[in-house]
């Protein structure tokens, strides 16, 4: 009974109402910060630009990384075949357009972190927007919601989920017993966490440039096999996302309706902007302004959907394996047997990389966020417990941890996204102060000056 119940809600939480509220909040942002999308470029020198100078625990491309392990993972395989397979085609572009629209609530989530950030008494930062909600808004009751959500869903889908999806596509595609992947991966989860902020930043910097590297060189090398069909695969993409019958026929409007849906939601669930995870790591960035820092964590989602994501879309509708009744994870495994011997290769690594990675982006976050409910002394016992949740989620099929983590995951965006619409002319304020206008030189001399 619980378990449906929890089920149902995490259904309606992921449903149309979070759909409307965090796409209408990208669009919302995008057109109240004048398009901050064009800074797309100068965001991305700035990303690999470091200043020692600056008061923080990493540095801005560490706090990219970071991010970037959390969410880079199974949603940009998996996420984005499930939209293809319930969605069609259209579903591709709808994601596509989650991540340009993105963009803008990802600087916006940043930039107020890193604006409310506080040193602690050991010197280290402190940020995210449960920050943001007690000391920019007074509501203390909102930011423990937050934190709290955060907790719960880093415990579900940032460890448990994602070391069972390890372990169970180590187990079928190798024989590895579930126990053996538990221990190691509960033993390498150990070693990186309990070094903190700064452990966890050292293997994202390498980690996180070679999965994506190899992961899109994987489906560069599809889409070259197959490139004499890529114009008409963009054209049906287009076509199909708004397109009033769904593929095959069905009512008037249900083409189109499907295609945003499932697209919209795999895309927010894959870049996370607007869901207040990734602001947290901002917050630990070495930076002189909050711009610079939101510009760079606006890279984040560009990288995670704009790129990745539509690479996987391209590839699913480009090798024709979208229309072959496949459903989810079977749809990119299928594409990707496409590459002799070495594409189940390419895929496995992919997925082994992303969802590490994942594990560590969101091990951080939680250990912020317990460090907010109960101070530094939770810290040491919580990350026993992440590790053990690691290794019960190697070896167990836990539906209800997934669900109520899901639920989690969407009840984090609810408070974050009252945040940024009370917060939005503190942050166009930031904006025009450091970047626009005259300002704009600004950024510019800090660029040529590292």
């Amino acid at each position: 009974m619980f378990a449906k119940v929890i089920s149902d809600a995490a259904s309606f939480l992921w449903g149309y109402p979070l759909i409307i509220l965090l796409f209408g909040t990208h669009l919302f942002l995008t057109f109240r910060l004048r398009f901050i999308q064009k800074y797309i470029g100068k965001a991305i020198k700035l990303s690999v630009t470091k200043d020692d100078f600056a008061e923080g625990d990493v540095s801005q491309f560490s706090a990219l990384c970071t991010a970037l392990a959390a969410t880079i993972g199974t949603g940009n395989i998996v996420g984005v075949a499930t939209a293809v397979s319930l969605g069609g085609p259209g579903a591709v572009l709808w994601t596509w357009l989650t991540g340009v629209f993105g963009i803008a609530t990802k600087y916006s989530e940043a930039l107020l972190s890193v604006k409310y950030r506080v040193k602690t008494e050991d010197g280290t930062m402190a940020g995210g927007p449960m920050y943001v909600m007690e000391r920019a808004m007074g509501k203390k009751w909102l930011a423990i919601l937050f934190a709290t959500f955060t907790c719960i869903a880093a415990f579900g889908i940032g460890s448990a989920v994602q070391a069972n999806s390890i372990s169970t596509m180590l187990e079928s595609t190798f024989n590895i017993p579930l126990w053996v992947s538990g221990i190691v991966l509960a033993i390498l989860t150990a070693i990186v966490v309990i070094g903190g902020i700064k452990s966890i930043a050292r293997v994202c910097d390498i980690l996180v440039p070679f999965m994506a590297i190899f992961y899109v060189l994987g489906c560069l090398i599809i889409l070259a096999l197959t490139y004499s069909s890529i114009p008409a695969s963009l054209a049906l993409i287009v076509k199909s996302a708004f397109s009033a019958k769904a593929i095959g026929g069905g009512l008037a409007g249900a083409g189109i309706m499907k295609a945003m849906r499932y697209g919209i939601a795999r895309g927010l669930f894959s870049n996370e902007s607007g869901l207040g995870s990734a602001p947290i790591v901002a917050a630990a960035a070495q930076t002189r302004n909050p711009v610079k820092q939101a510009l760079v964590s606006s890279t984040g989602t560009f990288w995670d959907t704009v790129v990745v994501c539509a690479m996987t879309g391209l590839v699913l509708v480009n090798t024709g394996v979208w229309n072959q009744g496949l459903n989810g994870g079977e749809l990119t495994k299928a594409a990707f047997a496409m590459i002799p011997v070495v594409g189940p290769i390419v895929l496995t690594v992919g997925l082994l990389t992303f969802v590490f990675s994942t594990i560590l982006g969101w091990s951080y976050y939680a250990e912020k966020a317990i460090e907010y409910l109960f101070g530094k002394k939770a810290i040491t016992p919580y990350r026993i417990v992440y590790v053990i949740m690691v290794f019960v989620g190697s070896v167990f099929s836990l539906d209800v941890i997934w669900n109520l983590s899901d639920l989690a995951n969407g009840l984090m965006a609810i408070p974050n996204l009252i945040c940024l619409l009370a917060l939005s002319g503190v942050i166009v304020n930031e904006t025009k102060k450091y970047l626009w206008d005259d300002n704009l030189e600004g950024i510019d001399k800090e660029l040529n000056s590292n």
